[in-house]
């Protein structure tokens, strides 16, 4: 593996565009499903590159003040999603192209999407299913292999895994990943190349998530303090809350009157317990509230106030409640002169 070569393509990683690299050597996926597995998209491959970019402190501020909500998906969704990394990938792309080595970039497309046969729950099986995004609820997608011995396209990775295995930090309990520069700020893109990079260890640097559960406490009912998923990657042992990703989506995709002022009071009038599942008495599978999100934006075009995914909670638990106490602690490298939150949130007087 030649050193010089990788300082080279982490410094042309950094100016164009991203704000951290980190290396991860494919020997780290064994043991990953067919279906999660890097190598099957560039077999030749040597190393996967990730690229974290980070998300701007203040486009979470008009959330956090209970006045602008759209900043968030913008500027710390969209706009790294759709913008930032695929320009930051492919002038990382040409430039080893320049040198003589193959470069596939994978960006953040989403894995719910029509170009994708990952479900939103990820199972990775081949078939005809329901899939859904910000904007194609119900839509059916079919995929098979196209060889016996090969996984259905898309084939799709573990982002946050694929980080941990570049060296760039954890994953927290939230189940968001944290660096220790930008706690849970930052989205990751990612290119496989066949050039002999040397990779970085695994982070083990001191831990960033302490389990405060401040997460949990902030999240609208999505994540839980004592059911937890663990999983083996690279012979160590991660450990995360259980999602409840009917719960996420409601949140996060504007159905929930807690999190989305937007909302009108009847918005679910028409759907049974429609009122329990709006003020989130009542929990609904993922497969439900992709029905009752479909049915709110047919009632009302305006819900949510942007195009792009919604986010409507903003990251209340997973991003906000977690940096806020990563900062109090002092465990980030990026600082700031003036606190985040310095009053009572507004929801917690509702």
């Amino acid at each position: 593996m030649d050193a010089e070569l990788t300082m080279k393509v982490k410094d042309a990683a950094r100016g164009a565009g991203a704000d951290l690299v980190g290396i991860a050597s494919l020997d780290r996926f064994e043991g990953a499903p067919k279906q999660w597995d890097p190598r099957y998209i560039f077999p030749d491959a040597k190393a996967l590159i990730t690229l974290a970019f980070r998300i701007p402190r203040g486009v979470y501020r008009g959330a956090e003040e209970g006045t602008h909500f759209w900043q968030y998906p913008a500027l710390g969704y969209a706009n790294i999603n759709e913008v930032a990394a695929p320009m930051a990938l492919r002038g990382l792309m040409i430039y080893l192209e320049d040198l003589g080595y193959e470069a596939a970039g994978i960006r953040n497309c989403g894995d719910t999407g029509p170009w994708s046969c990952i479900s939103f729950q990820g199972d990775g099986l081949a078939g005809d299913k329901k899939i859904g995004d910000g904007g194609w609820f119900g839509r059916v997608s079919h995929t098979r292999p196209v060889k016996p011995d090969l996984p259905a396209p898309d084939v799709q990775f573990h982002f946050r895994i694929a980080a941990y295995l570049s060296g760039l930090g954890e994953i927290g309990f939230s189940k968001i990943f944290l660096t220790p520069q930008f706690g849970p700020r930052q989205r990751f893109a990612f290119c496989l190349t066949d050039a002999p990079l040397v990779a970085d260890p695994i982070y083990d640097g001191p831990p960033i998530c302490d389990r405060c559960m401040a997460c949990v406490k902030e999240c609208p009912g999505a994540l839980s303090a004592t059911e937890t998923v663990k999983v083996t990657v690279a012979g160590r042992e991660l450990e995360w809350s259980r999602l409840d990703e009917g719960q996420c989506w409601m949140a996060y995709a504007s159905g929930l009157s807690e999190v989305n002022p937007f909302l009108p009071p009847d918005a679910l009038k028409d759907i049974p317990d429609g009122e329990k599942i709006m003020k989130g008495e009542k929990k609904v599978t993922i497969a439900e509230a992709f029905e009752v999100l479909k049915r709110v934006r047919e009632h009302y075009p305006m819900v949510p106030p942007n195009s792009y995914y919604p986010a409507m909670c903003n990251g209340r638990g997973c991003m906000r409640a977690c940096m806020v106490h990563l900062e109090q602690k002092g465990r980030l490298e990026n600082k700031f002169h003036e606190k985040f939150r310095k009053k009572t949130p507004w929801w917690h007087g509702k």
